[in-house]
Protein backbone atom coordinates (compact mmCIF):
# COMPACT_ATOMS: atom_id res chain seq x y z
CA UNK A 1 0.00 0.00 0.00
CA UNK A 2 1.69 3.41 -0.87
CA UNK A 3 2.17 5.69 1.99
CA UNK A 4 -0.57 8.44 1.99
CA UNK A 5 0.52 12.22 1.77
CA UNK A 6 -0.97 15.02 3.48
CA UNK A 7 -2.11 17.86 0.67
CA UNK A 8 0.79 19.96 2.11
CA UNK A 9 3.36 16.96 1.01
CA UNK A 10 1.58 16.21 -1.89
CA UNK A 11 2.03 20.76 -2.64
CA UNK A 12 5.87 20.11 -1.43
CA UNK A 13 6.45 16.72 -3.58
CA UNK A 14 5.25 18.54 -6.72
CA UNK A 15 7.03 21.58 -6.33
CA UNK A 16 10.13 19.90 -6.00
CA UNK A 17 9.52 17.96 -9.43
CA UNK A 18 8.80 21.08 -11.23
CA UNK A 19 11.67 23.13 -9.44
CA UNK A 20 13.89 20.05 -10.44
CA UNK A 21 12.73 19.55 -14.10
CA UNK A 22 13.31 23.40 -14.38
CA UNK A 23 16.64 23.69 -12.65
CA UNK A 24 18.49 20.04 -13.01
CA UNK A 25 18.68 20.04 -9.25
CA UNK A 26 16.17 19.68 -6.45
CA UNK A 27 15.23 22.91 -3.94
CA UNK A 28 17.05 24.06 -0.80
CA UNK A 29 14.93 24.05 2.20
CA UNK A 30 14.86 28.08 2.11
CA UNK A 31 13.68 27.79 -1.31
CA UNK A 32 10.78 25.41 -0.04
CA UNK A 33 10.11 27.83 2.63
CA UNK A 34 10.31 30.92 0.69
CA UNK A 35 7.52 29.02 -1.90
CA UNK A 36 4.95 28.10 0.62
CA UNK A 37 5.79 30.99 3.36
CA UNK A 38 6.61 28.44 5.75
CA UNK A 39 10.00 28.36 8.38
CA UNK A 40 13.17 26.49 7.51
CA UNK A 41 12.31 23.97 10.25
CA UNK A 42 8.83 23.34 8.77
CA UNK A 43 10.30 22.98 5.15
CA UNK A 44 12.75 20.67 6.47
CA UNK A 45 9.87 18.65 8.45
CA UNK A 46 8.27 18.58 5.35
CA UNK A 47 11.18 16.74 3.43
CA UNK A 48 11.87 14.30 6.66
CA UNK A 49 8.23 13.18 6.05
CA UNK A 50 8.43 12.47 2.03
CA UNK A 51 11.85 10.99 2.97
CA UNK A 52 10.36 8.80 5.29
CA UNK A 53 7.32 7.53 3.30
CA UNK A 54 9.90 6.63 0.19
CA UNK A 55 9.09 10.05 -2.25
CA UNK A 56 12.47 11.37 -1.47
CA UNK A 57 15.84 9.56 -0.77
CA UNK A 58 19.48 10.53 0.24
CA UNK A 59 21.53 10.41 -2.55
CA UNK A 60 25.31 9.31 -2.09
CA UNK A 61 27.17 12.07 -0.71
CA UNK A 62 29.38 13.33 2.02
CA UNK A 63 27.81 16.89 1.81
CA UNK A 64 25.44 18.35 4.59
CA UNK A 65 23.59 20.71 1.89
CA UNK A 66 19.68 20.45 2.04
CA UNK A 67 20.01 19.07 -2.02
CA UNK A 68 21.58 15.79 -0.51
CA UNK A 69 17.26 14.65 -1.06
CA UNK A 70 16.59 14.08 -4.44
CA UNK A 71 13.11 12.41 -5.95
CA UNK A 72 12.75 8.63 -5.09
CA UNK A 73 12.72 6.74 -8.16
CA UNK A 74 9.34 4.08 -7.29
CA UNK A 75 9.16 2.32 -10.30
CA UNK A 76 12.72 1.14 -10.96
CA UNK A 77 13.69 -2.56 -10.37
CA UNK A 78 15.41 -2.94 -7.25
CA UNK A 79 18.11 -5.56 -5.50
CA UNK A 80 17.81 -6.87 -2.07
CA UNK A 81 21.19 -5.41 -0.47
CA UNK A 82 22.05 -7.07 3.28
CA UNK A 83 21.31 -5.51 6.59
CA UNK A 84 24.27 -6.76 8.96
CA UNK A 85 24.09 -6.11 12.58
CA UNK A 86 24.34 -2.72 13.79
CA UNK A 87 27.40 -0.44 13.78
CA UNK A 88 27.54 2.60 16.62
CA UNK A 89 27.51 5.83 15.91
CA UNK A 90 29.26 6.73 19.32
CA UNK A 91 31.26 4.49 21.30
CA UNK A 92 32.74 1.65 19.19
CA UNK A 93 30.34 -1.70 19.51
CA UNK A 94 31.16 -5.08 19.43
CA UNK A 95 31.12 -6.05 15.19
CA UNK A 96 28.36 -9.04 14.89
CA UNK A 97 27.24 -10.01 11.04
CA UNK A 98 24.00 -11.07 12.23
CA UNK A 99 22.18 -10.59 9.15
CA UNK A 100 19.05 -8.33 10.31
CA UNK A 101 17.05 -8.60 6.72
CA UNK A 102 17.66 -6.90 3.36
CA UNK A 103 17.09 -3.59 2.46
CA UNK A 104 15.49 -2.86 -1.17
CA UNK A 105 17.47 -0.55 -2.82
CA UNK A 106 17.34 0.66 -7.03
CA UNK A 107 21.05 0.42 -9.30
CA UNK A 108 21.78 3.91 -9.10
CA UNK A 109 22.63 3.14 -5.30
CA UNK A 110 25.45 0.59 -6.80
CA UNK A 111 25.63 0.60 -10.69
CA UNK A 112 27.58 -2.69 -11.07
CA UNK A 113 28.90 -3.15 -7.94
CA UNK A 114 26.20 -4.69 -5.83
CA UNK A 115 28.35 -7.38 -4.32
CA UNK A 116 30.43 -4.84 -2.79
CA UNK A 117 27.57 -3.09 -1.06
CA UNK A 118 26.14 -3.72 2.25
CA UNK A 119 24.19 -2.38 4.71
CA UNK A 120 24.62 -1.70 9.11
CA UNK A 121 21.98 -0.05 11.30
CA UNK A 122 23.06 3.04 13.43
CA UNK A 123 23.01 3.48 16.76
CA UNK A 124 23.78 6.15 19.04
CA UNK A 125 23.98 10.16 18.25
CA UNK A 126 27.61 11.05 17.53
CA UNK A 127 26.84 11.57 13.89
CA UNK A 128 23.63 13.51 14.23
CA UNK A 129 25.49 16.69 12.48
CA UNK A 130 26.34 14.59 9.42
CA UNK A 131 22.06 14.08 9.52
CA UNK A 132 22.62 10.42 11.04
CA UNK A 133 20.89 9.28 13.87
CA UNK A 134 20.07 6.32 15.69
CA UNK A 135 18.05 3.93 13.81
CA UNK A 136 19.06 5.25 10.32
CA UNK A 137 20.57 2.41 7.94
CA UNK A 138 23.75 3.50 6.65
CA UNK A 139 24.69 1.86 2.96
CA UNK A 140 28.13 1.18 2.86
CA UNK A 141 30.78 0.05 0.04
CA UNK A 142 33.44 -1.94 0.97
CA UNK A 143 37.28 -0.89 1.03
CA UNK A 144 39.85 -0.54 2.72
CA UNK A 145 40.79 3.15 2.33
CA UNK A 146 39.24 6.55 2.60
CA UNK A 147 40.01 10.53 1.89
CA UNK A 148 39.76 12.86 4.51
CA UNK A 149 36.71 13.80 5.30
CA UNK A 150 34.63 10.82 4.01
CA UNK A 151 32.82 9.16 6.34
CA UNK A 152 33.51 5.15 7.23
CA UNK A 153 32.87 2.06 8.85
CA UNK A 154 36.20 1.38 10.95
CA UNK A 155 36.83 -1.06 13.07
CA UNK A 156 38.79 -0.54 16.00
CA UNK A 157 40.22 -3.22 17.93
CA UNK A 158 37.77 -5.78 16.36
CA UNK A 159 34.75 -3.16 17.15
CA UNK A 160 32.91 -1.36 14.59
CA UNK A 161 31.88 2.38 14.57
CA UNK A 162 31.20 4.74 12.01
CA UNK A 163 32.95 8.09 11.84
CA UNK A 164 34.34 10.83 9.54
CA UNK A 165 38.32 9.93 8.75
CA UNK A 166 41.05 12.17 9.04
CA UNK A 167 44.76 12.15 9.78
CA UNK A 168 46.80 13.60 12.23
CA UNK A 169 50.68 13.27 10.97
CA UNK A 170 50.42 9.05 11.52
CA UNK A 171 47.68 8.99 13.56
CA UNK A 172 43.85 8.16 13.00
CA UNK A 173 41.91 10.17 13.92
CA UNK A 174 37.75 9.52 13.69
CA UNK A 175 36.13 11.77 14.31
CA UNK A 176 32.08 12.17 15.57
CA UNK A 177 29.63 14.78 13.93
CA UNK A 178 28.31 15.64 17.10
CA UNK A 179 29.44 18.85 19.46
CA UNK A 180 30.33 17.10 22.86
CA UNK A 181 32.04 14.26 21.93
CA UNK A 182 35.74 13.67 21.30
CA UNK A 183 37.58 11.97 18.33
CA UNK A 184 38.91 8.37 18.80
CA UNK A 185 42.67 8.93 18.00
CA UNK A 186 44.83 6.03 17.08
CA UNK A 187 48.60 6.38 17.14
CA UNK A 188 50.65 3.91 15.45
CA UNK A 189 51.21 0.43 17.20
CA UNK A 190 48.71 1.50 20.19
CA UNK A 191 45.91 -0.26 18.40
CA UNK A 192 44.41 -2.26 15.98
CA UNK A 193 42.55 0.22 12.74
CA UNK A 194 41.01 -1.09 9.86
CA UNK A 195 38.71 0.64 7.52
CA UNK A 196 35.91 -1.73 6.26
CA UNK A 197 33.66 0.24 3.87
CA UNK A 198 33.10 4.00 2.85
CA UNK A 199 29.34 5.17 3.89
CA UNK A 200 27.92 6.15 0.42
CA UNK A 201 24.32 6.70 1.31
CA UNK A 202 21.25 6.76 4.23
CA UNK A 203 18.15 5.53 4.35
CA UNK A 204 15.59 6.82 7.20
CA UNK A 205 14.05 4.37 9.39
CA UNK A 206 14.13 1.56 7.29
Amino acid sequence: MEPRLTRRQQEVLGFIRTFSQRQGVPPTVREIGERFHVTPRAAFDHLRALERKGYLRRRPTSGRTSRALTLADRTAVTREIPILGRIAAGAPLQSEENREGTLPLTADWFGSRAEEIFSLRVRGESMINAHIVDGDVVVVRRQEHALPGEIVVALVDGEATVKRFARDGQAVVLKPEHPTLPPIVVQPGEHEVRIIGKVVGLVRGA
